[in-house]
């Protein structure tokens, strides 16, 4: 699994979890490649946060996945692709959902075409648990049906798919990684466990405002889940075009998990259920548990750092950010 030496593309990566796979490459000696969406603030996202030394080991470019010339610019002599480039916020894709199937969709179909015409070693495909809609079996294998059950998850199948007619068709080398609820350092408020966490921690904050706490989760740590991707990127046992879960296979409500923060944090501070943190109710999945058997068959990836663990170290983290004031409060999140 060694990555010393080799060009690898990490599209996506100035994200919560692009930014630490793009660290952990770096730190296993791969020439790393690191794309960040362009914005006019001229900034490289959560790649303006790492260690100086870990940036300067990189190449980090601004651009748009949607764009496909310049997609295949910057793939052109990359061993490797880990595409992560996606509009993520479940929130957010009621009111635009245009906009998620022009990057989710035509930007893997950007990266994939790209990939068939320069034959790509490999290329690593992100998709999300979201995809498998509310759990009609449990727990959920790569084998469940798919559920558009928000303009998210819908755009997510249909660039699940084409990863995998790419690799029926025309046997590109993909593999798709499905992590299940992901989360640790530099996740945005728009997730759960960050939200909460900077909630109990802030002192503008009298009460703590709340969702639905009914669904239930798998938390996987960050460190965890890039794990996950290092293993898939370099396997010669993964089988193309195969969707893989990564998750604990462990089940917890979000009424549990809140409780188990606010212990984390040693905070008291009521909750407050505030209707503009609601799904609509035929787009709330109501439980995920993931089977990541076929991960570790291929792989022997085992997730390694407890939630109680991930919680503490996640905490630390945010105590870390708000006394340096560099917090601002936000509105929404998913579950």
């Amino acid at each position: 699994m060694s990555y010393e030496n080799i060009n690898v593309l990490v599209t996506g990566a100035d994200g919560f979890i692009g930014s630490h796979l793009a660290e952990a490459l770096v730190e296993k000696g791969a020439r790393v490649t690191a794309l960040s969406a362009y914005y006019s603030l001229d900034n490289a996202g959560w790649l303006d946060e790492l260690p100086a030394e870990i940036r300067a080991s990189m190449t980090i470019l601004r651009g748009d996945i949607r764009d496909p010339a310049f997609v295949r610019r910057i793939m052109k002599g990359q061993a490797i692709v880990f595409h992560l480039a996606a509009l993520i916020a479940i929130p957010h894709s009621y009111a635009t959902p245009q906009s998620y199937v022009e990057t989710n969709v035509l930007g893997t179909l950007n990266v994939l075409e790209a990939a068939r015409e320069l034959e790509t070693q490999r290329v690593v495909h992100t998709s999300t648990s979201e995809v498998y809609g509310t759990a009609i079996t449990i727990p959920i294998e790569e084998s469940h049906p798919l559920q558009g059950q928000s303009p998210y998850s819908a755009s997510k199948i249909g660039a699940d798919m084409m990863a995998e007619a790419f690799a029926r068709s025309f046997d590109l080398p993909i593999v798709t990684l499905r992590p299940f609820n992901t989360f640790g350092p530099r996740q945005s408020e728009r997730a759960i466990i960050p939200s909460i966490i900077r909630q109990a921690l802030d002192p503008r904050c009298d009460a703590i405002l709340v969702g639905d706490t009914t669904p239930r989760r798998d938390l996987t740590f960050v460190a965890d889940t890039v794990a996950a991707f290092l293993a898939l990127g370099r396997e010669f046992e993964v089988h193309y075009g195969t969707a893989y879960n990564a998750g604990n296979g462990q089940t917890i409500s979000v009424a549990e998990l809140i409780r188990a923060i606010l212990r984390t944090v040693g905070s008291e501070k009521p909750l407050v259920q505030d209707p503009q943190r609601m799904r609509p109710a035929n787009s709330e999945v109501r439980a995920l548990l993931a089977d990541a058997s076929r991960l570790r068959l291929a792989t022997a990836w085992e997730p390694r750092v407890s939630l109680e663990e991930g919680l503490e170290r996640t905490v630390a983290w945010w105590k870390l950010r708000l006394e340096r004031g560099r917090v601002r409060p936000t509105i929404q999140f998913m579950t």
